[in-house]
């Protein structure tokens, strides 16, 4: 019984042995920077660390978190070294060990942000954020904004609700001051603009704070809201940003477009002049108050409108082409009245009046046209003014639109 006993005893220390040499091989490739080496020993002895004692298990997961880290398996990283944390585990570096974590991580985003891989930079981020929510709340920022970069709008959306909760305003203060040599203005750091402020080498010292950026963000709630199809919400949250910023050209947009979806097309109007007076130089603006009177029925408003959109963008292809359309609805009252007349002398002067009056709808249409096909060879334009042309008697113009169409 006592040779069995000594056996065993033997075989545990000879384990334990074994555990303790085969961790600090791994450790010693790791710090020479054989991240592989260190990480094949650790997979070549995974049976052998399974009975480790709790000291050689905090090393393995700590040591594994380490080649994570260099692998850029970030969330991986982390997962161990907050499990080593949690066990018990104790390292003089361990806080260096996180903030190179982190910075990582944030490199590693924005080389991620560079190549437009969005969603990952955005994921990076956050993952940063969540490592010190109190620290990092910047990182949330910027993680909701490549979210919507590639077009996540989900996990936006619950970053930037993330950010409303906390109230994050993202203001920062950067320093300033002109060196006395050369007058060179010159950016410092907090604590370096309060050493320079006590010497004479540097002058004219100023602060300059950003603006807040929670508007922004309440904004970019109710933007987001609407992309997603969410109205209601969308308008609670584009009222609430209103009242932070209500100049904001987006967000009278934001708003308008809702209101166009819910069909309230008094309020849209109300809401599109006032984007007007905002930017009066916006042919779009001016562009979908015509759709909206036309809608209404109101076809003088919307004909002002189109020729105002056109007139500010001689490229507004819908601008033309919303405008004959316009032009022409009035020739099918026309064409109902020709087909319901007799043969009468009367009747037949009311044809010859109405026949004219449809002619100068088509003449009217023409230049409007014509200018359009003169810009891109419109289809749309080219066809409807070679019919217009065959109507008018025009063979010329009809068979130079008609050389004009592409099969």
């Amino acid at each position: 019984m006592k040779k069995y006993t000594t056996l065993v005893l033997l075989l545990s220390i000879s384990l334990s042995f074994g555990q303790k040499k085969e961790i600090k091989k791994a450790e010693k490739l790791f710090e020479s920077g054989d991240v592989k080496g260190a990480a094949d020993i650790l997979t070549a002895n995974a049976t052998l660390f399974e009975s480790a004692d709790e000291k050689v298990t905090l090393q393995k997961i700590y040591l594994e978190a380490k080649i994570d880290q260099k692998n850029k398996e970030f969330e991986s990283s982390y997962q161990k070294y907050t499990a080593f944390t949690a066990a018990g585990g104790k390292d003089l570096e361990y806080d260096n060990q996180i903030t190179s974590l982190t910075s990582d991580i944030v490199n590693s985003a924005i080389e991620d942000n560079a190549e437009k891989r969005y969603s990952d930079a955005a994921s990076k981020l956050y993952l940063a954020y969540t490592i010190n929510p109190e620290v990092n709340k910047d990182y949330l920022y910027y993680a909701a904004s490549s979210a919507v970069n590639g077009s996540d709008f989900e996990n936006a959306l619950e970053y930037y609700n993330a950010l409303k909760e906390i109230k994050y305003e993202g203001i920062t203060t950067r320093y300033y001051a002109k060196t006395v040599e050369t007058g060179e203005e010159v950016e410092f750091s907090e604590s370096e603009y309060n050493i320079y402020k006590k010497t004479k080498e540097y002058s004219d010292f100023r602060e300059e704070t950003s603006e807040s950026k929670y508007p922004e963000i309440i904004k970019n709630i109710a933007l987001i809201y609407a992309q997603l199809g969410d109205n209601e919400k969308a308008m609670e949250a584009v009222k609430i940003a209103r009242e932070a910023d209500p100049k904001d050209l987006n967000l009278i947009l934001t708003e308008a477009n809702l209101y166009i979806q819910l069909k309230e097309n008094d309020r849209f109007e109300v809401l599109m002049k006032e984007a007007i007076s905002q930017d009066p130089n916006n042919a779009t603006l001016y562009f979908n108050l015509g759709v909206v009177n036309a809608q209404r029925g109101e076809r003088d408003e919307a004909k002002k409108y189109y020729l105002k959109t056109i007139e500010l963008d001689s490229n507004f292809e819908s601008g033309y082409l919303n405008l004959v359309s316009l032009i022409l609805e009035g020739e099918s009252a026309i064409v109902d009245e020709m087909n319901g007349l007799g043969t009468s002398r009367a009747d037949n002067a009311r044809y010859d009046e109405l026949k004219t009056e449809r002619e100068n709808l088509y003449k009217e249409c023409v230049p409007i046209l014509e200018k359009l096909v003169e810009l891109n060879n419109n289809q749309e334009a080219v066809k409807t003014l070679m019919n217009i042309y065959g109507t008018l008697g025009n063979n010329e113009g009809f068979m130079k639109m008609k050389g004009l169409i592409v099969e």
